[in-house]
């Protein structure tokens, strides 16, 4: 899956305006309610959630399922 820049910035803004940790669907279902269809499946944003997480700007909380939030910094 090629990612852009843009695509982390949406899920940057969802997790931003959350209270807390949200799953991968959670998101989704937020991004679809804005009317945003660049994701498909939560996978997707698993997987640039994953990446990011690995250059120390997003938290992955491992539950089950897994939650997210931006790092602090």
């Amino acid at each position: 899956m090629h990612t852009t820049p843009s695509d982390f910035e949406r899920l940057q803004g969802v997790l931003s305006e959350a209270d807390e940790p949200l799953t991968a669907r959670e998101i989704l279902a937020e991004l679809e309610a804005r009317g945003d269809d660049t994701f498909e499946n939560p996978h997707q944003i698993a997987t640039v959630l994953g990446r990011r997480a690995r250059e120390g700007e997003v938290q992955v909380i491992s539950q089950q399922p897994y939650q997210y939030r931006i790092a602090d910094a």
